[in-house]
C-alpha cells in the first residue's frame, strides 16, 4: 500500500494518493485534476475511487472533474445529499482499493457529513486515518462553518457532535495510527493547528487539547467556540459548489485565458462590471497601476485573501499579471471558486503604460520615514494585521482594522486628515492601499516592509493592548 499526501502550501490543504495492486484513489482533491490522473497513469493505476471526508467550505474540491475524467466513483459519509451522481456510504462500509481497504468511520462535528477514512494495509493492519477537518494535528475543526449554510445547525450543537465523534470513533483506536489532516497550519479551518502535516494518533492524544480525557462535553464545548474568528465570507459559497456541483475547470481556464489588448481589455473593463485585479508584487503595483485596479499578489496567501475580499465569487475578472502567470492565476482563483475571470491585459501593465493610458502611483515609505513622520507630526496609524499579531505587539497609538474587516470599517479611515497603513511586511497593506485608492481614498501612505521592518527602528512600540486603540 502506497500513501502519498500532496500538500499545496497558499491553502495549507492536503490530499491523499492511495495506491495498491493497480488501483488507486484519490482524497479531498484539489480543483486542478490533471496532476493527480498523471500520478496514477506513471504508476500504471487506475483510480477507482475519490474519497471526500465532507463539504468542504475553503476550497472547491476537484472531485467532479476527475470522476467525469478517469469513471471513478465519488464516496461521501453517511448522511450526505449532493447534488450529483455519488455514493453515500454507510457508517463500517469498507471500500476495497486493490488489495487494501478503505474503512468508512462517520464522525460528524465540523459538519454533520464528516467522515473519517481507516486506511487498512494488504496484511489486514490498520496504517491510518485519513481525517479531513474531524482531527488536525494539534486541533480539531472548527464547528461554526455549517450554521452558515444551515441554520439550525448551531455551533453548539456541532460541537456536541464533535465531542462524541472523538470520544466514541477517534480516541478508541490504536495509538500508532498516523493521522492524515486535509489542513495544517494557516487554514481558516481550525484556531491553533500545528506546522505539522501528519502525526501518530497516540501523540495527539497526548498534546491535542481537544483530546484531553479529563474533558467534560460541557468544558470541551466550550473550549472549543473559545476565540474562533469570523469565517472567510466565500465559505458558504464553496460549500453550496461543492454540494450541488460546479463547471467544468476546462471551460473556467478557456474563458479565462482570454488575452485581451489594451483596447479591447479597456473596451471590456467598461462595458462589464468586471473587477479589474492586478497580481503583481506590491512594489511594482505601488509604481503604476491601472486606475480603479486593486492588488492582490499572487506571491503570497492568494487565494484566501481574494475570498476574504472579493465577497462574490461570480465576480467577473480581469486580471493583470506577471507575463507567464495567467494561467497559475485563473487556476488558483478557481480553487476557492471564482470562475468568472473573462480575460487579461496581454503583456500586462507594460503594455497599458507603453500605450499611454492613465495610471496611477501608490505612496509608499520606508520605516525610516515613518520614524521621522511618526515623531514630528504623529498622523493617526492603521495597523491592518489581525488582532492576534497587534495584541502581540505594535506602534503606540496605532489603531486595529483587520485588513478582512476593512469593508465594516470604512468610516474609520479619515478623509481629511492624512494616515499611514502598515502590516506585518507590506503584501496585506498595499491589499487595502488599493481597495481604499479605488473607494476614493487619497490622503494616505502604506511603510514599505511593514511592522517587521519597523521593529528594527527606533519606532516607539508595545507589547501590550491598549484598550481604546482596539475594534
Amino acid at each position: 500500500m502506497k500513501v502519498e499526501q500532496i500538500y499545496t502550501g497558499c491553502l495549507a490543504h492536503a490530499a491523499y494518493y492511495l495506491e495498491s495492486n493497480g488501483e488507486a484513489a484519490i482524497f479531498d482533491p484539489l480543483r486542478e485534476v490533471d496532476p493527480y490522473i498523471q500520478r496514477a497513469s506513471k504508476n500504471n493505476a487506475r483510480i477507482k475511487y475519490v474519497f471526500e471526508t465532507h463539504f468542504h467550505a475553503d476550497f472547491v474540491s476537484g472531485h467532479l472533474d476527475l470522476a467525469k475524467k478517469t469513471g471513478a466513483k465519488i464516496v461521501f459519509g453517511p448522511t450526505a445529499k449532493p447534488g450529483y451522481e455519488a455514493v453515500t456510504a454507510e457508517d463500517n462500509q469498507v471500500f476495497k482499493v486493490g488489495d487494501c481497504s478503505v474503512k468508512v468511520i462517520h464522525t460528524p462535528g465540523h459538519t454533520m457529513e464528516s467522515t473519517t477514512y481507516l486506511l487498512i494495509d494488504e496484511k489486514g493492519k490498520e496504517h491510518g486515518i485519513i481525517s479531513g477537518d474531524t482531527l488536525f494535528i494539534g486541533d480539531v475543526g472548527r464547528p461554526d462553518l455549517a450554521q452558515h449554510v444551515i441554520a439550525d445547525l448551531t455551533q453548539e450543537k456541532l460541537a456536541g457532535y464533535l465531542y462524541d465523534s472523538l470520544r466514541t470513533k477517534i480516541m478508541p483506536l490504536s495509538d500508532d495510527l498516523i493521522v492524515y489532516p486535509n489542513h495544517g497550519a494557516g487554514s481558516a479551518c481550525g484556531k491553533m493547528m500545528s506546522k505539522e502535516t501528519t502525526d501518530t494518533l497516540g501523540h495527539q492524544k497526548q498534546v491535542n487539547y481537544a483530546l484531553n480525557p479529563n474533558l467534560t462535553k460541557e468544558q470541551f464545548i466550550q473550549e472549543i467556540l473559545t476565540g474562533l474568528t469570523t469565517p472567510p465570507v466565500y465559505f458558504p459559497q464553496n460549500v453550496l459548489m461543492n454540494i450541488k456541483g460546479y463547471e467544468s475547470l476546462d471551460d473556467v481556464m478557456e474563458r479565462g485565458k482570454k488575452a485581451l489588448n489594451v483596447r479591447d481589455f479597456e473596451l471590456v473593463a467598461n462595458e462589464t462590471s468586471a473587477l479589474v485585479l492586478d497580481t503583481r508584487n506590491a512594489d511594482d503595483f505601488a509604481k503604476g497601476f491601472i486606475p480603479n485596479s486593486i492588488n492582490i499578489g499572487l506571491r503570497g496567501s492568494f487565494a484566501q485573501w481574494v475570498g476574504e475580499m472579493i465577497p462574490d465569487v461570480k465576480q467577473e475578472i480581469l486580471l493583470v499579471c506577471d507575463d507567464g502567470t495567467e494561467e497559475e492565476t485563473i487556476t488558483r482563483l478557481s480553487r476557492v471558486g471564482y470562475d468568472h475571470t473573462i480575460g487579461y491585459l496581454k503583456g500586462g501593465f507594460a503594455a497599458w503604460k507603453e500605450a499611454g493610458k492613465e495610471q496611477e502611483t501608490m505612496k509608499r515609505i520606508t520605516p525610516d520615514e515613518f520614524v521621522v513622520r511618526y515623531e514630528n507630526h504623529p498622523p493617526k496609524v492603521i495597523d491592518i494585521r489581525k488582532k492576534s499579531e497587534f495584541d502581540s505587539e505594535h506602534v503606540i497609538g496605532a489603531v486595529n482594522i483587520p485588513l478582512n474587516q476593512i469593508n465594516q470599517h470604512l468610516t474609520e479611515f479619515p478623509k481629511d486628515a492624512p494616515f499611514i497603513l502598515y502590516c506585518a511586511g507590506g503584501y496585506r497593506s498595499m491589499i487595502a492601499a488599493s481597495i481604499l485608492k479605488q473607494r476614493g481614498w487619497d490622503n494616505f501612505v502604506d511603510v514599505a516592509g511593514g511592522f517587521s521592518e519597523m521593529a528594527k527602528t527606533r519606532v516607539p512600540r508595545t507589547d501590550y493592548v491598549c484598550p481604546t486603540t482596539m475594534l
